[in-house]
């Protein structure tokens, strides 16, 4: 059966690296940073007592529809249709385009952001490539080609005023405080330490403030050597050691 992508597609290379997984606080903050996102989120999950538990089942899926054939790829998508049918209230749908392609450019956008800050940054072709190929993913979970963004500019754009006007509802704030301060069995609370200050840093400036989330210069100073050593450290580390297990084993498939 073919793949969904070629071995050596963007989206592939791109979604591999298993730096990326640092941002997953980041995207799922940015999700219930929309009342609509939030609101579903709340009142169809158990997020309160497992956060996480959205993520991984996001990662497991974008997983399986990038490294996987087209029909597992067309299946994980008909399975979360399924679930999203499900998922509705007032004023609200998770089968709503509009709603599924912000939850896409949250992992998308959030993806080229830690590439280029922890990894290096995409060559302006390899970023269009990249962006083109996740327009299919978008395709495939519900939101037709037509409603997004026909370019990496235009998704930006779209991004940046989403991220502009966006305003954090108490439900919204209530599940970010689930995600910055998840109780975890010991000694989890001492990496979830870390892992907010790099969440809460790498935040764009206007949901950091409508999450009420402080944030200073020294804290700035920390995040961005951080930064600077993980790009000087990721040159140096072999490859098969920075991808995520998912991409070897479709690797030697």
């Amino acid at each position: 059966m073919a793949p969904m992508f070629p071995p050596d597609s963007p989206v592939r290379t791109v979604l591999g690296e298993g730096a990326l997984l640092l941002g997953g606080g980041r995207a799922l903050l940015m999700q219930v940073a929309h009342p609509s996102v939030a609101a579903g989120v709340a009142e169809h999950s158990d997020f309160a007592r497992n956060p996480f538990a959205r993520l991984a089942r996001t990662l497991e899926a974008s997983y399986g529809m990038v490294f996987g054939t087209e029909d597992e790829a067309r299946d994980i998508a008909q399975s979360v249709t399924a679930v999203h049918e499900r998922v509705r209230g007032p004023g609200y749908h998770a089968t709503d385009p509009e709603l599924i392609f912000w939850v896409h450019a949250t992992l998308i956008d959030t993806a080229l952001q830690i590439h280029t800050r922890f990894l290096r940054p995409l060559g302006h072709d390899e970023a269009e490539a990249f962006y083109r190929d996740s327009m299919v993913l978008a395709e495939l979970f519900g939101c037709p080609r037509q409603l997004q963004p026909p370019t990496l500019a235009d998704f930006s754009a779209y991004t940046r005023e989403m991220v502009a006007t966006i305003k954090v509802s108490d439900t919204g704030r209530a599940l970010a405080r689930d995600i910055l301060h998840a109780r975890l069995p010991w000694p989890a609370p001492l990496a979830l330490a870390v892992v907010r200050e790099l969440t809460v840093g790498l935040l764009p400036r206007p949901l950091r403030e409508e999450f009420g989330l402080g944030w200073d210069r020294g804290r700035k100073r920390v995040l961005l050597a951080t930064q600077a050593a993980s790009r000087v450290a990721s040159a140096l580390v072999p490859a098969a050691v920075r991808r995520v297990p998912v991409t070897l084993l479709a690797s030697a498939a």
